[in-house]
């Protein structure tokens, strides 16, 4: 994920960009930032952030921090000020990404855990038990059990298992189809006739080849459902380095069901251990429960039926445990820096993983769509970049720039599917004279992104200026919110309101600002990037942006704190869910130990970014750029 992914880690899932995303049209109302429809950025939780544009796993060390020197810093997006006086200090953010994590806070306001692998009681009664071969039955050999193990836990996805049935009956062939199916969840199979021989060949469901033929003589299956059950089975999905959507897409190919079939509250990091609500339509608990048995880094638990789905936004938040490592601030520095943060606060900017790894930031795409200059956007997306890239998107790049030929570049990718992928196939489709239809290729949420990216940037900057101008207290001309209206300060106001009070608006046609200076440097801002700030409606709806209010400062909740000490540094210093299911015990730690480290627990409401606070105690940048270079100092 784009936040600080700091060391090279076990890649998983390649990711992709899926055709079944969807989201709601924009609003023609302004919001508060709370509310996922537009105006502003989708909910994305703690991590609202751009995908990377290669789209597809993660670089390896050496040529990451390469490519970070082109990085952008916290000053290149506005993250100006802290709203603390105490002396900050170092340490290394996300070294593990089990030092990050996450638990979804759902809608009546508790913390959702994993802690609870059993089908619930009435779906084990409801649901028969799968029929028990007789002895006298065909038994997988070892050799094939061993080689249909392997296919399951993805280690060939392309490969498959032939068996030859060699006493041929339907009904012997029958019991090898029921023994693979029951012994190995996610594989399927069918049987083909080879010189005269019969055999039953076992695939994967997540298989290219497999999902092809699924598509194409799989019949649909259809399951018994009690009128008296929910339609709706909710789990707690826990994961490990894996993005929401990217574990939603491994389980919908298992499942052999569309992504869409899913529904959650809101998206959580890649890189950090999470857990969060999730419902599906009609899939028994018994059915996600036996994934447990070939998933990796993914668990699925606390099964019941309810009658709805889930709705983004839905949630109050996430409560998040973090570890920073190799710590340099004294005890005192520590106690004065977390006090603030309860006390106070932070200030709510837009965490760096909104606006991309690259050498070439989202948010200059996102102004040149605003702009209606779409020959800038593609420029923007294709041209060559400074940096280390993979070496396909390079030549990819290169090509583009020499020919100016779409079909050619695109030869030049192997992952179609990526940014570069989507906006090629659709140039090579419509041509260069028609890049708006074009550049609608590229999913919905990744469009708007770009220019979600620019809005907060410009949200950046303007609380930068206002924290600078008037300090932590409300003045007058200052908006707060009445209802979801926003209401400008009279000077008497002001004196009754708290700084925690005041909101500031994400650029848009529907949206009031400021009636002090910092109000009218909005329409500077804008007019500087060749916009004009009253005229935010675009030609194309999508890209026409209502406008979203958001608090300037957020006070954590349930904030606490220790600083620990350890001596190696392999080991992870938070007790997992999971851990805790398999009764492994806690990390002990060494009070003499030479390495020390802050734990810090802390929640924050929906669309705020975990690392903000953080920075605000440590008052060090937390770009990518700058903690890979803190990072390679510390293992060097």
């Amino acid at each position: 994920m784009a936040e600080s992914e700091l060391v090279p880690v076990q890649v998983g899932e390649k990711r992709g960009c899926t055709e079944d995303d969807e989201e709601d049209a924009p609003s023609k109302k302004p919001r508060v930032e709370d509310d996922h429809k537009n105006g502003g950025p989708p909910h994305r939780d703690e991590e609202d952030e751009p995908e990377d544009e290669a789209g597809d796993g993660e670089e390896d060390g050496e040529t990451f921090a390469d490519m970070m020197k082109h990085g952008l810093t916290e000053l290149d997006v506005g993250i100006l000020k802290y709203v603390s006086d105490h002396e900050g200090f170092s340490g290394i953010l996300k070294e593990r990404y089990s030092d990050f994590v996450v638990h979804e806070i759902n809608k009546q306001g508790k913390i959702v855990h994993l802690d609870d692998l059993s089908i619930p009681a009435e779906a084990a009664e409801e649901v028969p038990a799968a029929p028990q071969p007789p002895e006298e039955s065909y038994v997988l050999t070892e050799e094939q059990t061993k080689q249909l193990g392997e296919l399951q836990l993805l280690r060939n996805k392309e490969d498959n298992v032939s068996i030859e049935v060699v006493d041929d009956t339907k009904e012997k062939r029958t019991l090898v189809h029921k023994a693979i199916k029951t012994q190995f969840p996610g594989l399927e199979t069918k049987t083909e006739e080879r010189d005269g021989h019969k055999f039953i060949v076992a695939y994967h469901v997540a298989g290219k080849k497999a999902l092809a033929e699924v598509k194409t003589t799989a019949a649909p299956r259809k399951h018994f459902w009690p009128k008296n059950r929910g339609s709706f089975c909710h789990f707690v999905l826990y994961k490990e380095n894996k993005d929401t959507m990217d574990a939603i897409n491994v389980l919908s190919k298992f499942l052999r069901l569309r992504p869409n079939m899913f529904s959650y509250m809101g998206t959580k990091d890649k890189r950090a251990i999470t857990v969060q609500e999730i419902a599906v339509l009609k899939i028994t608990a018994e059915r996600l429960a036996h994934l447990n048995k070939c998933l990796m880094n993914l668990k699925l638990g606390n099964f019941c039926y309810k009658n709805h789905p889930l709705k983004l936004g839905e949630l109050q938040g996430n409560h998040f445990t973090v570890v920073i490592r190799n710590i340099s601030g004294t005890d005192e520095q520590v106690h004065q820096a977390l006090t603030s943060l309860k006390q106070t606060g932070f200030i709510n900017y837009y965490g760096m993983q909104r606006f991309g790894t690259t050498a070439v930031p989202t948010q200059q795409v996102g102004r040149a769509i605003l702009k209606n200059n779409w020959n800038e956007v593609v420029d923007l997306i294709l041209k060559p970049r400074p940096g280390a890239e993979k070496e396909f998107l390079v030549r990819c790049r290169e090509e583009w720039a020499k020919t100016q030929d779409p079909e050619a570049a695109l030869k030049k990718l192997p992952n179609k599917r990526c940014v570069e992928g989507q906006l090629l196939r659709g140039l090579s489709m419509y041509g260069k004279k028609n890049i708006v239809t074009a550049f609608g290729l590229i999913p919905r949420n990744n469009r708007l992104m770009y220019i979600h990216s620019y809005q907060s940037v410009v949200w950046n900057t303007m609380v930068s200026r206002r924290i600078e101008a008037f300090g932590l207290k409300a003045v007058e001309g200052d908006l707060v919110l009445r209802g979801t209206a926003a209401h400008v300060l009279s000077a008497e106001e002001a004196e009754t309101c708290s700084i925690h009070d005041v909101v500031m608006p994400l650029p848009g046609f529907d949206v009031i600002y400021p009636s002090h200076h910092v109000g009218k440097g909005y329409r500077e801002l804008l007019s500087a990037d060749g916009l004009d700030i009253d005229n935010m409606r675009h030609k194309v709806k999508d890209y026409s942006l209502a406008g979203a209010y958001r608090r300037i400062i957020i006070r954590p909740s349930d904030v606490s704190w220790e600083v620990i000490h350890y001596d190696d540094p392999r080991i992870s210093l938070v007790h997992s869910d999971y851990e805790k299911l398999e009764n492994k015990p806690a990390p002990v730690f060494n009070k003499e130990g030479k390495f020390r480290a802050l734990r810090m627990e802390f929640s924050l409401p929906p669309s705020t970014y975990a690392t903000m606070a953080i920075r605000e105690v440590l008052k060090l940048d937390t770009s990518i750029k700058k903690q890979t270079q803190l990072n390679t100092t510390w293992f060097n």
